[in-house]
């Protein structure tokens, strides 16, 4: 069964947007690894192209706010990021419930690997399983 590990916003100006939700949510910023963002930029990332923000009593999901352009077209402005043991059966367990598989992506950065499948629900409503 899955979890919420985070709620995605598509912002122009991630650290902006950051602020405001951890003003409102009494949330706090969740600072990178050590090396994390020397390996993003080593990537040819900007390093304020992303902000994370935590609950301090661990209730709430992570909020991850990522620079991407707001648009028609771009169809997950907020989406939330579902964490699984298993991420493939999880996968196949949301197809047999509606969903469908949109793309797989995998993203590194130095020593980091992020991979995720883009999803989406019976409406079209995208979501990623991590």
């Amino acid at each position: 069964m899955a979890k919420i590990a985070n709620i995605t916003f598509a912002a122009q100006d991630p650290r902006r947007v950051a602020d405001f939700w951890i003003a409102a949510l009494g949330y706090e910023r969740q600072e990178a690894p050590p090396g994390f963002i020397e390996a993003w930029v080593a990537a040819g990332r900007d390093p304020d192209a992303a902000d994370a923000a935590v609950d301090p009593a661990g209730a709430g999901p992570r909020l991850f706010f990522q620079r991407l352009e707001r648009s028609p077209e771009s169809p997950m402005a907020i989406h939330l990021d579902l964490h699984a043991d298993n991420p493939d059966e999880e996968v196949g367990r949301l197809e047999q419930l509606g969903a469908v598989v949109v793309e797989r992506k995998e993203r590194v950065t130095g020593q980091w690997t992020e991979r995720w499948t883009v999803m989406a629900d019976p409406e079209g409503n995208r979501f990623c399983v991590q």
